[in-house]
């Protein structure tokens, strides 16, 4: 797990959030760096009703936290991921394989890398969105992306592919002719 990203989200307060067009949230990273990211309308109807169910929208309360424990203390990294499995866990007995069996803060963001990146989103924004100072961190998601797809399509046409051994391989003198322009 990357203790930063998480501790990004435990460092959130409801002034962070912007619940008007255009709707955004403000993290602060390492090296006590902002970003902006946007939020979608879908998102932010779930943070409204979390911010009006604890009070968290009157002006008062802007710089304390935005995710708390029952002693209205910040949320620590540990406790953040232990809210994670708990709920990972309620879905899980709804449906086994909605949830994998190892999970973590870093998977999720992981996997919302991906979904990025799949869906066509430039490396540029996702870089931005994840914080990542430079495009060559977040062209791992594109490698790892490049990777399961020949993974897929091997495993899918493993028993149509036979595993031959080229021709080229027994030709003693294409060989020695390729070897000869070293």
């Amino acid at each position: 797990m990357r203790p930063g990203w998480v501790q990004e989200i435990s460092d959130l307060k409801p002034s962070s959030i912007r619940l008007n067009k255009p709707y955004t949230i403000k993290i602060v990273g390492k090296g006590n760096k902002a970003r902006i990211v946007p939020l979608m309308e879908e998102e932010i109807v779930h943070i409204k009703r979390y911010m009006t169910e604890n009070k968290l929208l009157e002006a008062h309360v802007g710089m304390n936290p935005l995710f708390y424990n029952s002693r209205n203390e910040q949320l620590t990294r540990a406790g953040i991921n232990s809210i994670l499995k708990k709920y990972a866990n309620m879905a899980r007995i709804k449906k086994t394989s909605l949830i994998p069996e190892k999970i973590s803060c870093h998977t999720l963001r992981h996997s919302k890398a991906m979904h990025l990146l799949q869906a066509g989103v430039n490396l540029v924004y996702i870089r931005d969105f994840l914080g990542h100072e430079s495009v060559q961190t977040t062209e791992i998601y594109a490698r790892a992306d490049s990777k399961q797809k020949r993974e897929a399509i091997e495993k899918a046409y493993v028993n149509i592919i036979k595993k031959e051994i080229p021709t080229w391989i027994e030709n003693n003198n294409l060989l020695e002719w390729l070897k000869s322009f070293n």
